[in-house]
């Protein structure tokens, strides 16, 4: 056997960094993963507003540490079978009086929970050590320490992979009934009933209805002193809301609708000469 003399130093260091280069890369997609599934594993907010609240979880997830991260998945979307996990709340209100929520989980007995959560915390160590300490814990200016260091990086790029191997096991699961989901609320029949208000025997739901929506948007755009034009707000929906028409709720006109939905009310004003129709939200429809 020969021992290793300073010029084997190199080559030694040069195996550390690509071990420690493996272990960084597969952390990027454990944090990867850990966001999507934050992001991912529940929605809840206004039908008509989900999009918008879709975009903002997943920017927020964007900017979260991994111990923050996990703090979040554990207890929402990994739970013990003793208790049931959080839920965001939701109230039902005259401006958005239909909500939608969806909640997926992976419930474990409680003393696989809790191994669980000592993993998942124990990989937040090992990123912060790897990213933050590792040469404060090993010296990889001798030959010995770069040994030793190969060792640990070894020893933890298979702890990542594991847990890594887990995520994308959650990841499916997750991924399964969400594009489920996603394609019912694609259907026809489903954006008639909950995005539109339009029952299948053809009854509106004036409350829940895109038209009224839309049309209380464009009464906070154009609204003064306290009521808009309607044939102002009929060019702005226009412009926005093209798919948006009376004829889909079975009225002739847009002053039928405002009449029609209890949740507007109508009112006409001498504007120039002219009776002219206005709206606003009704506060007791």
């Amino acid at each position: 056997m020969t021992s290793l003399n300073d010029e084997d130093l190199p080559q030694l260091q040069q195996e550390v960094q690509r071990l420690l280069g493996r272990c960084m890369l597969w952390l990027q997609q454990y944090e990867r993963l850990i966001k999507i599934l934050v992001a991912h594993h529940s929605l809840s907010g206004p039908i008509h507003d989900l999009k918008r609240v879709r975009t903002a979880r997943i920017d927020g997830t964007a900017r979260k540490t991994l111990g923050s991260l996990v703090s979040e998945l554990i207890g929402s979307y990994v739970v013990p079978d003793e208790i049931k996990p959080t839920e965001d709340a939701m109230t039902d209100t005259p401006e958005a009086p239909v909500s939608f929520a969806m909640y997926m989980t992976v419930r474990y007995p409680f003393t696989d929970f809790a191994r669980l959560e000592r993993e998942l915390r124990e990989m937040v160590d090992l990123r912060n050590n790897l990213v933050h300490h590792f040469i404060d814990q090993h010296d990889i200016g001798s030959s010995d320490g770069c040994r030793g260091a190969q060792d640990a990086l070894v020893a933890a790029y298979s702890s990542i992979d594991r847990h890594l191997t887990q995520l994308r096991e959650w990841v499916e699961d997750m991924e399964k009934p969400r594009l489920a989901a996603a394609e019912v609320m694609q259907t026809q029949a489903f954006r008639d009933c909950f995005i539109n208000g339009i029952s299948s025997d053809g009854s509106v739901n004036w409350c829940a209805s895109g038209i009224v929506n839309a049309l209380r948007e464009a009464f906070q755009e154009l609204a003064g002193d306290g009521w808009a034009s309607l044939a102002e707000a009929v060019k702005w929906i226009t412009v926005r809301h093209p798919q948006q028409l009376p004829s889909k709720y079975g009225c002739k006109s847009w002053r039928q609708v405002v009449h029609e939905a209890p949740p507007l009310e109508l009112r006409y004003f001498v504007v120039d000469g002219e009776r002219s129709a206005f709206y606003r939200p009704n506060t007791n429809p």
